[in-house]
C-alpha cells in the first residue's frame, strides 16, 4: 500500500504547479493537501465507531476500500497539463537525472532548512496523529467511538482547514516578501509548542482535546508552503522529483522516526511511570521537536530571496 500510495503525490505536484502561477501556488497545493486531512477525519470518524462495533478489520476494509474507484476514476478523467503554462518558461521536454536535482536541492540553503524544518514538524505530527489515541485510552479511559469523533474534528477538520489556509494566507503575504512562505511555518510552530505541552499536562481529557484543537489546526500549515517554495527552487522537468526528494526526507524522519522515538521513549519510562509513560513521551519530546522546526523554518528565511531568483528556466 505505501509503495502504491507514494506514486500519487509527487506527480500532482507538478501538476498542479503546471496549471496554477507562482502567486497562488501554495494555496493550491494547500486545497490538493487537504485530502490527507479530510482522509484522517473519516479514517477516525468512521473508524472509531466501526472498530468499536465491528472490529479493526472491518474498519480496515470501510475505510480502504473507496480508494479503489477514486483510483479509476482519475486514470479515466484526468489529462496532464501544458509545462509552465503559467509562467510562459520554455520546457526543454528532456528528463532531468536525478543527481542533477539532488545537487540542485543540496545547493541551496534554504532548502536544506526548510526540508529539515519540514521533517521535524511532521515528526511531531505524524507522532501525535498515531499515539494521540493511545494517549487518551490509557491516560483518560476514552472510548474509540467517542475519540475517533473527537480527533475527526480535530486533526482531519482542524488539519484541512490549516493546510489549505495556511497556504492562501502565506499567497497573500508574500506578494511583499517571499520569506513568508516560511515565516509563516515558523511562527505557527512557535505558538504550536505551548499548547502541545498543555495537552498531555491537562487533567481531564475534554481539557486536553479542546487545547487540542490549536495544534490540530496549525501543524500542517508548513506542507503547502513547502512544496510550492521547493518548486520554485527548480526547473520545469525537475518538480515531480524534487517533491519525491521532499517526501523523501518528510517520511524517513517524520513518519518513520517520529512514532517510533515516541514509542520507544514510552517503553523506556514504562516502568516508572506505569500507564502514564506514553503521556510524558510525547510531552518530553514533540513540543521540544516542534520548537526545533520553527527554528529551521527561521534559518530558510535567509537566503530564500536568493536561492528563488537563481533558480533554473
Amino acid at each position: 500500500m505505501g509503495v502504491g500510495e507514494a506514486g500519487g503525490s509527487p506527480p500532482s505536484h507538478s501538476i498542479i504547479s503546471d496549471i496554477f502561477p507562482p502567486t497562488e501556488r501554495a494555496s493550491a497545493l494547500g486545497f490538493y493537501s487537504m485530502g490527507v486531512s479530510i482522509g484522517i477525519l473519516f479514517g477516525f470518524l468512521a473508524g472509531g465507531w466501526l472498530n468499536e462495533y465491528f472490529g479493526w478489520r472491518v474498519a480496515f476494509a470501510v475505510v480502504g476500500a473507496p480508494g479503489i474507484l477514486l483510483a479509476i476514476i482519475l486514470r479515466m478523467t484526468l489529462a496532464e497539463p501544458v509545462r509552465g503554462l503559467n509562467e510562459q518558461r520554455v520546457d526543454s521536454s528532456a528528463p532531468v537525472p536525478l543527481g542533477q536535482v539532488l545537487a540542485l536541492l543540496w545547493s541551496r540553503r534554504s532548502f536544506r532548512h526548510m526540508a529539515f524544518a519540514a521533517a521535524l514538524n511532521s515528526f511531531a505530527g505524524y507522532s501525535s496523529s498515531n499515539w494521540t489515541a493511545s494517549f487518551m485510552i490509557r491516560s483518560h479511559g476514552m472510548s474509540t467511538g467517542e475519540l475517533g469523533t473527537w480527533l475527526a474534528l480535530t486533526m482531519g477538520l482542524g488539519g484541512a482547514v490549516g493546510v489549505f489556509c495556511g497556504g492562501l494566507i502565506a499567497d497573500r503575504l508574500a506578494r511583499r516578501d517571499q520569506r513568508w512562505y516560511v515565516w509563516l511555518p515558523a511562527l505557527t510552530g512557535f505558538i504550536c509548542v505551548p499548547f502541545m505541552a498543555l495537552v498531555y499536562l491537562a487533567p481531564g481529557a475534554y481539557a486536553a482535546l479542546a487545547l487540542g484543537i490549536i495544534p490540530g489546526i496549525l501543524f500542517n500549515v508548513y506542507l503547502g508552503n513547502t512544496i510550492a517554495t521547493t518548486h520554485g527552487l527548480v526547473g520545469l522537468r525537475m518538480r515531480a522529483l524534487s517533491s519525491a526528494i521532499l517526501f523523501l526526507i518528510l517520511n524517513i524522519i517524520g513518519l518513520g522516526l517520529g512514532p517510533w522515538t515516541t514509542g520507544m521513549f514510552s517503553d523506556y519510562l514504562q516502568p516508572t511511570l506505569g500507564a502514564q509513560s506514553l503521556r510524558y513521551a510525547m510531552l518530553y519530546v514533540l513540543p521540544a521537536v516542534m520548537f526545533w522546526s520553527a527554528c529551521h523554518f527561521l534559518l530558510a528565511a535567509r537566503t530564500l530571496r536568493e536561492d528563488l531568483a537563481s533558480a533554473p528556466g
